[in-house]
């Protein structure tokens, strides 16, 4: 069954479809679909082509899954997987499309703005810059939870003072939910001190302190490959994460995915900005519901929907299709 191009779908006035990033990968992700719709090998054929190894195989096997380098682009192949069933089912196409990190990409290829091949080897080079901008060990990431964003901010610069290293709020995932990132001791140094404030603290499994200033030699080199690649304004919008907005150039594009390396995501802002403009249903395009979860947890989208198998796929076509009046 083959993907319809986007041009083709009618389009969403009240759907919004959000691309999820690195943590929500899983081994055997997608399994389930690839057996009914036979689109889902056919994208991880054409991704794998183009980096010239077997992303499938990483996929299912997990073997290699966890490294930077492999997740991206398996991620990225994954969440194109499933908007290709979408598409393929006769799905309305979004009002706008978002990416938490590493998903803003799969939502860049989604809106036509990069292609499948071009889109997997800039995030397999972005996971290798990435893991090879900073010593194994030498950074960390922590979620703090049930302080203000203002609070976190105000810690990290604290921490950070008068010390060689420094620790950053990377990602406003929701209200009361920051993720900080930087040198190691710094961030357990916030840690710390977001508990004697009233705050939780969870130190995160990574391997690569992300959104900031410790990427920002990765980026430098990131930016040259992001010159060589082709790319256009998206056919639906695109709300970047650097600045919760849509970029109106190409340029604009170029230099929010560099920035993105090494600046948080605002993802707090990305979704009341949906909201604002009469976003009511969200559908989270990949695997697993992490972006489902923080959604719900707002007040005006009416329904955030998961869509890693083909049962959930079906409900949240019935969801929209009904939501948009294209059925009863």
């Amino acid at each position: 069954m083959s993907a319809l191009d986007t041009a083709q779908l009618s389009l969403a006035t009240k759907t919004a479809f959000i691309f999820p990033g690195q943590g929500s990968q899983k081994v055997g992700m997608l399994a389930e679909l690839a057996e009914k719709f036979s689109i889902v090998g056919e994208t991880f054929a054409e991704a794998s082509e183009a980096l010239g190894f077997d992303l499938w195989h990483i996929a299912q096997s997990g073997e290699g899954l966890d490294q930077t380098s492999n997740t991206q682009p398996v991620l990225l192949t994954a969440s194109i997987a499933i908007w290709r069933v979408w598409q393929s089912l006769g799905g309305v196409a979004p009002k706008y499309l978002a990416g938490h990190s590493l998903g803003e990409y799969s939502a860049l290829v989604a809106g036509g703005a990069l292609s499948l091949a071009d889109a997997v080897k800039l995030v397999h080079l972005r996971g290798q810059l990435m893991q090879n901008a900073v010593p194994q060990g030498q950074g960390a990431m922590a979620a703090i939870l049930g302080l203000e964003d203002d609070a976190v901010i105000a810690l990290c610069q604290s921490v950070s003072e008068g010390q060689a290293g420094s620790v950053e709020a990377a990602n406003f995932n929701a209200k009361g939910q920051v993720v900080v990132a930087g040198d190691a001791a710094l961030v357990q140094n916030v840690m710390a001190a977001a508990k004697e404030q009233g705050g939780k603290a969870i130190a995160l499994p990574v391997s690569v302190p992300s959104h900031c200033s410790l990427m920002k030699p990765a980026a430098e080199q990131f930016a040259a490959a992001l010159a060589d690649v082709n790319i256009q304004l998206p056919r639906i919008p695109v709300i970047q994460n650097v600045n919760a907005k849509a970029a109106e150039t190409a340029d604009e594009l170029r230099a929010a995915l560099t920035a993105q390396l090494y600046q948080s995501v605002q993802w707090t802002q990305t979704m009341q900005l949906l909201q604002d403009q009469g976003v009511q249903y969200v559908a989270e395009c990949g695997p697993g519901n992490v972006l489902t979860n923080l959604a719900k947890r707002l007040p005006e989208i009416e329904k955030a929907c998961a869509m890693d198998n083909p049962s959930r796929i079906e409900d949240t076509l019935n969801v929209v299709l009904v939501a948009e009046g294209k059925i009863a």
